[in-house]
Formats: C-alpha cells, structure tokens, sequence
C-alpha cells in the first residue's frame, strides 16, 4: 500500500469515529433525558404531558425531518449537510441547558430533534459512501455496538451528571455536556470526512416534503397530546386522516419519480425484499424501546423513590449485555445462522421482560437493583442480537447513490417507532394509572403501571418476532460498486420506458 493510501485509509478510520461519536452523543441525548425527567419536573414544575413532549417533541421533530435531511445529503453533500446538523444541534443543546423554564426547554428540544435530522441520516450514508462492500458489513456491527451502547449508557451520564450537580446547574449538564463534543465533531469532520453525493443531479421534491411531515404529524401528535386532552374526537380523526394522506405521498412520489427521478423516498428500494422486511422490523422495534425506556425511568425514580444514580448504575448490566452480544452477533453469529440471530434476539428480549414482570409482581415495591440485574441481562442481550446486525441487513443490497433515502428511511421509521412508543406510554402506562393517587400508594400505582406496560412491550416483541420471518434467511451478499450501478441503471431503463408508455398513441 502506498503512503496516498495508507493516508487515505487512516483519514476514512478517522470519519468513521467521527460520524459514530455524533451518532452516539444523539441516542445518548434522547435516553439521558429520561433519567433526568423527575429533576427537570422538581425544577420547572412540568407537568406530566410537558414531560412527554421533553422527549417526544425531540422525537416528533427527528421523524419528520429525517427522510428530508437525508435527501439533502443526497443532492448537496452529506458532508456539508452533516457539518450543518451538528452544528445546530450543538448550538439547540446550549440552549436547553439554559432554558428557563418547560416552554422553552420544550421548543428547544423540538429544534434539536430538527438539527439531528439533518445530521443523523448522513452516518449511514458517509458509511456507505466511504466503504467496499466487502467491509461494511463489520462496519455496521461496530455501528450497532455504538447504538446499543448509546441507547443504554444515557441513563447512566444522565444520572452522575445530575447526582453531582455540577456548579449547582442540576440537570443542565447532560445537555451542556454535548458543547465540547459537538464543536470537536465540527472541527474534526471539516478535515477529515470526505464530500459526496448522489452521482446525478437530483432535486428536492417539496411536494414529498410537505405530504410526509403532514402525515407523520397528524399519526404521532394526537397519541402525544391525546392523554392531556381526553381523547378528543379530533385525535382519532388526525390519526385516521394520516392514512390517506399517506397514500397520496407514495402515489405523488410515483409520478415525481417518472417525472423527473428527484422523489423524496425511492420507492423502487422496497422491491429490495432485505430493505421492506428490515424496514418494517426497525418500526416496530423502536415502539418497543420508545414504551420501555421512559416507563423503567419513571418506575424506579417516581415508583420506587430511587435516586437518579440508583436508577442509572441499575442499567449497568443492560449496557454490558448489550455490548457483548452486539459484538458477538455481527462477528460470529450472523454469518453463520443468518436471520435466526434477529429472531432470537427478540425472544430473548421479550423472555427478559417476562421475568422483570414475575419480579415486579413478587417483590412489589420492595424490589432491590441486584434482582433487576437477571431480566435486564437477558434483555440486554436479546437487544444485542438485534441492533448490531439489523443495519447492514436492510442496507446490504441498496446502490450507493440512494444511500442518503435509504438512510433517512431507516432513521425515520425507528424514530417514528420511537415516537409512537412515547406516545403509548399515555395508554400503556398512565392508562393503568388512577387519575388520583395518594403519596402512600403512589409506589404501588406505578408498580402495577409498570407490570401493565411491560405486557405492551411483550406483545411488541411477538410482532417484531414475526416480521423477522419476512428477512433473508442469510445476510445477502453486498452489492458491489459496479453492480449497484447496474442496478441503478436498470432502475432508470425502467423509468424510460414507462415514460415511452405513457406517450404512445391510444388506439380506439
């Protein structure tokens, strides 16, 4: 290898921990929060449903702007477009940790989850740019390790940063401390991740834009805001008016695509058996985590009296658990026993959540860490099973130039997932709630909330389970360069020949 190319090898190594650490410090961000919910609720004097939208206003905005963020990577860099998205979540992360009350720590999250939207979809796509197939699929391992790991390691720097009570800023710091990372990720990332783009000129299809936020906002906000207001009739007609207005999108983005070939969602990527099926998995996982992650928060600090660094040093064996089988399902398992991997992982999950019920319900509110450490060991590892190999199973067969829709495809359902989860709690947690609880029961209340929603995750993971049988038995083997070009080029062969169908003659 000449010294170009040692150079050239370093710098792509150097991008990847660059682009993982911004991945990373977002699933951080969103699970962070929830440790510090109690805190930030003692503090501002929140209520419940202001609680919520601390975390689902963050996930609403992420979901919406996903799809959009990655296309304009896509059309004018995911560099640039990434350098844009970390900048401005940095910037929205300062000023949640100044904000000086619920309303604005609210509006601020909401225009954090909009900057990660822009930055978050360009990971995958920079992934996907910089690396051979032949290496991408240990490349998205280590990314799903990163994952796993950021999704279960927030609550912890949550906790000590809210137990320390750094300079007396209480629960400011777990958003203060994205500063220096942030502005290291712009500094770093504007010298050594390199640009690219989709290899022919594309365009932003406003229309998709505005049809798929439309949607996306009529589904999620009536199941965040529903609880609040009672259930309004309006909620279920938002949310039932989201199906046609759907339908709409995927028939405009049919015409845009004959049209001009600029659609927001390339929807010719859903013909990719690995990419529909994968896609579907990744929505339905992200209800099971949106539900579970804030319900284990409130159950053990408000059910449970537990401090914020009782609650977080509880989550230790979940993120050991996760870490491991992470790496061990991308390295040796996978290859060798395929999709059976990811259908392990959620009966293995959905077996932790069982026995996290059977010790709920025998030790009630009496229940100690060091008996949470089997069902979260096991539901750490079925997690593992899953988050690490699931990426390059849905991106393993999509050409290099839609990596940006593909990417902003991903990142949108989980988010969605998420979101609709958050959404839930509302039913699967408070539902179970009394509207008034006495102090003294209050411990009791949440214990059975909690047993309640657990049988919500359960049931998640046996759809999640399911939608498993629909991947490839086997990794399928990664599109090389050259034949994602094919592809592409089949793609457009296809879309000019509809055209030419379109403009013959009608013979009457």
């Amino acid at each position: 290898m000449t010294r170009d190319a040692v150079a050239a090898d370093r710098r792509r190594w150097i991008a990847l921990a660059i682009v993982m650490t911004a991945s990373f410090m977002d699933l951080v961000d969103v699970t962070i929060v929830n440790i510090a919910v109690p805190s930030i609720q003692a503090d501002t004097g929140a209520s419940f449903s202001a609680v919520q939208w601390v975390t689902g206003g963050y996930a609403l905005a992420f979901a919406i702007g996903l799809i959009t963020g990655g296309r304009l990577g896509d059309i004018h860099g995911r560099k640039r477009l990434f350098l844009v998205g970390i900048g401005g979540f940095t910037l929205a992360s300062a000023l949640c940790g100044v904000a000086s009350g619920a309303e604005m720590l609210v509006a601020m999250r909401v225009v954090q989850g909009a900057t990660a939207a822009l930055m978050v979809p360009q990971v995958l796509s920079i992934i996907h740019a910089t690396f051979p197939a032949e290496e991408r699929g240990k490349v998205f391992g280590m990314f799903g390790a990163v994952v796993g790991l950021g999704a279960v390691s927030g609550p912890m720097i949550g906790a000590l940063l809210t137990e320390w009570d750094l300079f007396g800023l209480g629960w400011r710091p777990i958003f203060l401390i994205n500063l220096p990372v942030g502005v290291a990720g712009l500094l770093l990332g504007r010298a050594f991740i390199a640009e690219s783009k989709a290899e022919r000129a594309l365009k932003l299809d406003l229309v998709g834009v505005l049809l798929a936020s439309a949607g996306l906002l009529m589904l999620i906000y009536p199941l965040t805001h529903g609880r609040e207001a009672g259930w309004p009739l309006w909620g279920y007609l938002s949310m039932a008016g989201s199906l046609p207005v759907f339908a709409l999108f995927v028939a405009y983005e049919r015409v845009k695509t004959r049209r001009d070939g600029s659609p927001l969602v390339e929807l010719s990527l859903f013909r990719v058996r690995s990419f529909a099926a994968g896609i579907g998995v990744q929505l339905t996982f992200g209800v099971v985590t949106g539900i579970f992650f804030l319900v284990w928060t409130l159950y053990m600090q408000l059910g449970l009296g537990w401090s914020p660094l009782k609650a977080g040093t509880t989550g230790i064996p979940f993120s050991l658990a996760v870490s491991t089988a992470a790496g061990l399902s991308v390295q040796k398992l996978v290859p060798r026993f395929g999709r059976k991997v990811l259908q392990a992982g959620a009966a293995v999950m959905a077996a932790g959540v069982l026995v996290y019920i059977a010790e709920a319900e025998r030790y009630g509110t009496a229940i100690a860490p060091w008996q949470m450490a089997l069902p979260l060991v096991i539901m750490g590892l079925g997690m593992g099973l899953i988050v690490a190999p699931i990426t390059d199973a849905i991106l393993a067969e999509v050409p290099r130039e839609h990596a940006g829709s593909a990417s902003g495809l991903i990142n949108t359902v989980g988010q969605v997932g998420m979101a609709l989860g958050l959404g839930l709690v509302s039913v699967a947690f408070f539902g179970a709630m009394p509207e008034a609880v006495a102090p003294a029961a209050a411990g009791e209340a949440f214990s059975a909330a909690f047993v309640h929603a657990m049988w919500w995750v359960v049931g998640v993971l046996a759809v999640v389970f399911l939608l498993m049988c629909a991947l490839p038995r086997h990794r399928p083997a990664a599109l090389a360069p050259e034949s994602a070009e094919a592809v592409a080029q089949e793609q457009k062969k296809e879309q000019e020949q509809e055209q030419e169908q379109e403009q013959e003659p009608v013979l009457v």
